[in-house]
């Protein structure tokens, strides 16, 4: 059997996150979803975005890497600004897949950005 192989990334709030001002908060989810459209641009994230209705509220966002190693993987992951800020903490391993699966559409949902 061939299977695909993915760096996947679990990116939690950590439970001593610090706080910050409204102002800053904004500032770093920018920059963090800015860092992201880079990493999908260059090709070393297949798809990544955060969850909701999870059992854990500390589980934010998943991203698939394409790295093809758990240490890139991690270093491009703590280069995160919402990392670096400590936001952010992440979980990283493999994750595989059937070749092909991440080709299929999901479904069109539409979410509040309040």
């Amino acid at each position: 059997m061939e299977l695909e192989s993915f760096e996947l990334v679990l990116l939690r709030r950590p439970a001593n996150a610090p706080a910050y001002d409204d102002q800053t908060l904004e500032r770093i989810q920018q920059d963090h979803l800015a860092y992201h459209a880079t990493l999908r641009a260059s090709g070393d994230v297949a798809t990544n975005g955060p969850v909701t209705d999870q059992p854990d509220d500390s589980l934010r966002g998943l991203t698939f890497y394409r790295t093809g190693s758990l240490a890139r993987a991690r270093e491009l992951a703590e280069a995160d600004p919402a990392v670096r800020a400590g936001r952010l903490a992440v979980d990283v391993m493999t994750w595989l897949c059937p070749p092909g699966l991440l080709r299929q559409p999901g479904h069109l949902v539409k979410i509040s950005e309040d």
